[in-house]
């Protein structure tokens, strides 16, 4: 199949684009730097420069690729690792989640695209009521802190959008926390304050969180593009408590342990929002995406692969 990935260069799409050529599929890698098209070559893809907000740009791009598959994997996550001013941190990748989509959807429906695979998210979305781990059927946070407001909105419309758009067969994949060399809980940002005790446990870490390693978020989104329909929990097999994994991440750095505050110097230390985070989030159940897109998580565990990376980063090199 021809496949438009937009968002090519991003930490899911440089994984996803060698896969898909490797299956035999022909991509075009949507990018709007251009001094990035040399590495979606290296990758595999035949560039496409265009702004994502730009409607007539990406109509335009669109039209020229003739895709049969869209893959939506816009992002703009500069400085995500400090989530205390969280609706700021995400206003950019709130407007590709939205006005982004809604672009990329105009395009599909107008130029004969039949499917489309998009990026969405797993984990405090959903409501903080009952047991900890959820499926897709649970409801999402009808109640969330004014802080997450917006990009709770953001997310519900791309899923509403992608899942709903006569004539298109939608997937939207909820990815767990991001890993990876460099990326998501590996941010050097991240790893800094954890190892400078100045991520502590609030309210004794009571939420519940589910992570993914980057490939597998790869791996998950190669199989989408040709099979499932509606949304899925992109997850590893291991849902863990934030006072379980930030503890266990420490210990893995040689940090010491993470200090202990209560739930109200959180509050006004960080916002409502951080301690809803660290005490009330439910993670995400990875059941309905195995059984349908018959995908398996090359890293089952957080535990394996924090440590496979640690001890990988701790290697001198050759």
């Amino acid at each position: 199949m021809r496949i438009f990935v937009a968002g090519a260069t991003g930490a899911v799409g440089r994984r996803l684009v060698p896969l898909l050529v490797d299956s035999g599929h022909s991509v075009a890698g949507l990018t709007r730097t251009p001094g990035k098209t040399g590495l979606l070559r290296e990758l595999g893809a035949d560039p496409v420069v265009a702004d994502a907000l730009d409607e007539k740009a990406i109509h335009t791009a669109v039209a020229a690729a003739r895709p049969d598959v869209i893959v939506h994997q816009l992002t703009d996550l500069k400085g995500s690792s400090d989530l205390r001013k969280f609706d700021r941190v995400f206003a950019g990748s709130n407007r590709l989640r939205s006005a982004g989509t809604d672009h990329l959807l105009a395009a599909a429906r107008a130029c004969g695209v039949k499917r489309i695979v998009a990026q969405s998210f797993c984990g405090w979305p959903y409501a903080r009521i009952g047991g900890y781990v959820k499926s897709e059927d649970d409801p999402l946070d009808q109640h969330p802190p004014r802080e997450l407001l917006r990009t709770l909105d953001a997310i519900r419309h791309l899923e509403r959008a992608v899942t709903t758009t006569p004539g298109l067969v939608g997937v939207a994949l909820r990815y767990g926390g991001f890993y990876g060399p460099g990326t998501g809980v590996f941010d050097p940002a991240m790893i800094e304050r954890i190892r400078r005790r100045r991520m502590p446990l609030i309210g004794g870490g009571t939420a519940w969180w589910s992570f993914l390693h980057i490939d597998d978020a790869a791996a998950a989104t190669a199989l989408a593009v040709e099979r499932g329909e509606g949304i899925y929990n992109i997850v590893d097999d291991d849902p863990a408590a934030v006072h379980d994994w930030l503890t266990e991440l420490a210990a893995m750095l040689g940090a010491k342990q993470p200090f202990r505050v209560p739930a109200w110097l959180g509050r006004l230390a960080a916002g409502e929002h951080i301690v809803v985070m660290m005490t009330e989030s439910r993670a995400g159940s990875n059941a309905k995406a195995k059984r349908e897109l018959g995908w398996v998580p090359r890293h089952p565990s957080w535990r394996q692969g924090f440590s496979e990376i640690i001890q990988n980063e701790a290697r001198p090199a050759a």
